[in-house]
């Protein structure tokens, strides 16, 4: 598996160009993945992905890929789960600190996306893993947020507060006597 892993690294151009064209067309898909409904279709794409991505990048099924923006190179791969750049433990040969016989999943990365021509989006800042959509398709969230669906769909807009009808109070006010009140 490992070494499939590397490989990808090495072909992270090739992958990243197959991937968007895959996107394009699942995103197309959408109608149909919304006439048979999202629910129904999520396990066979769980079984697809994790077989396909497990094999090419070893992929941890996070629910969040980051595959394109981190030259093909899975960062749950490393040990500590970093997500935006490596430890301060990379050696100098590039291994992992906690796995010395790894490669740094970052240092790949990098490669990878040298490989790929982008190293813009390797900077972009990675949200932390939401650990409760965790093993779910990261393919059909990208339609989802695509299309703007489930969770993704726009929130309608907030009423604001109802103002409260203020009662009418009583005319309790007593009428100042003459001196009183008044500054010396």
């Amino acid at each position: 598996m490992y070494a499939v892993r590397l490989w990808s690294v090495r072909h992270a151009k090739g992958l990243n160009r197959f991937y968007k064209a895959f996107e394009r067309v699942i995103v197309a898909l959408h109608p149909v993945w919304n006439k048979i409904g999202y629910e129904k279709v999520e396990r066979p794409f769980q079984v697809m992905e994790k077989a396909t991505k497990g094999f090419l990048f070893d992929c941890q099924m996070c629910g969040q890929c980051a595959l394109s923006s981190t030259g093909m190179s899975c960062p749950m791969n490393c040990p500590k789960t970093l997500r935006n750049g490596p430890c301060g433990g990379v050696r100098p040969n590039g291994h992992c600190e906690v796995k010395p016989e790894m490669k740094c999943v970052w240092v790949q990365g990098w490669a990878g996306a040298e490989n790929m021509g982008d190293l813009g989006k390797i900077q972009d800042v990675q949200l932390q893993v939401d650990n409760k959509i965790k093993g779910r398709s990261s393919w059909l969230r990208v339609v989802r947020m695509e299309k703007k669906v489930g969770e993704f769909a726009p929130k309608p807009p907030k009423a604001p507060p109802a103002k409260k009808p203020e009662a009418a109070k009583p005319d309790t006010a007593k009428p100042a006597a003459s001196g009183e009140g008044k500054a010396a």
